[in-house]
């Protein structure tokens, strides 16, 4: 019979992850506070030096090798069924590319063969690689993230002074002026890439790219207090979630009615007008927005001062 103390694996896995509470019984998992030696900070001690006093339950290590082996046995089964590599007659090799190339404006309206590629026929795809990047920005939160020190403990951030947090990391007067005249024309760079994917080399990825440079750019000259006031990590968050939401439900929206013949197409327009090409144009900012939020989220979570 199971004692009522006796926590759960659910609540132990927590328990894990975020650290055992003040208080709490004793259990399998050892809390990292209690392996601290006294006197030395968390940073200095390496995982490697936790390794014999931290003991994993072995339900942990047995879900980890079954995730891992059901894993390998799908990619195994589908690496298997896949046709050789150098195959010509493998419709990737000749039916596919033919299709992009000689039906893509027709069937997707944009006069960037890339664009259209990889908003149309495999828009899925960039749905994935979009939300990986969400994630990994996700991840890395929940890595870097600290217990704020109260006041008045060993560790504990000094208030700063309220004329210095805004100001720059950057005094330099040369680069501060170099930067109020690039900046902009960067930012709108950046824009252009990203609304003329469908017309010309750039997208979403490319464009999004520039713009987060030049958000980077505009925190190291104006402070990172005042950038994170109009753009701070909660905002970026809420504006990743939407835009990718935001993908889906296009995106979605599509492939339903393409793919059962509903009719209610988005119209394609004229191939070479900005506004055409059906849901790319706006597939491709929702593209831009993510990869912008996601550089700048790193640029704030690396530098510590978020």
């Amino acid at each position: 019979m199971k004692r009522a103390n006796d926590p759960s694996l659910w609540s132990r896995l927590r328990r894990w992850v975020e650290g055992e509470p003040e208080g709490a019984p004793l259990s399998p998992m050892v809390s990292m506070d209690e392996l601290e030696p006294a006197g030395e900070p968390r940073e200095h001690r390496s995982v490697w030096q936790m390794e014999d006093t931290v003991r994993i339950p072995v339900e942990y290590w047995a879900m980890a090798v079954l995730v891992a082996l059901t894993l390998l046995a799908v990619l195994l089964y589908t690496a298997v069924g896949m046709p050789p590599f150098d195959d010509p007659n493998v419709p990737t090799m000749n039916e596919v590319p033919r299709r992009y190339v000689e039906q893509g404006v027709e069937e997707t309206g944009a006069l960037n063969t890339v664009t259209g590629m990889i908003l149309d026929y495999r828009a899925f795809d960039t749905f994935g690689e979009s939300t990986v990047l969400f994630a990994a920005t996700v991840s890395i939160v929940f890595l870097l993230r600290e217990d704020r020190p109260a006041a008045g403990r060993k560790g504990a951030r000094l208030p700063r002074r309220e004329e210095d947090r805004f100001e720059s990391a950057y005094r330099d007067p040369v680069f501060l002026g170099t930067v109020k005249v690039l900046a902009p024309v960067i930012l709108l760079f950046g824009i252009y890439v990203v609304m003329n994917g469908h017309l010309s080399p750039g997208g979403g990825f490319s464009g999004g790219a520039v713009l987060g440079g030049g958000l980077i750019l505009c925190a190291l000259a104006v402070g990172q207090e005042r950038m994170c006031r109009l753009l701070g990590l909660e905002r970026i968050t809420r504006l990743t979630v939407f835009c990718l939401l935001a993908y889906a439900v296009m995106k979605g929206y599509s492939f339903f009615t393409g793919a059962n013949h509903v009719g209610w197409e988005i119209p394609k327009g004229t191939p070479g007008a900005l506004f055409s090409a059906g849901w790319i144009l706006p597939l491709n900012v929702c593209v831009g927005v993510v990869v912008a939020a996601t550089i700048f989220s790193f640029y704030l979570l690396f530098s510590q001062e978020d």
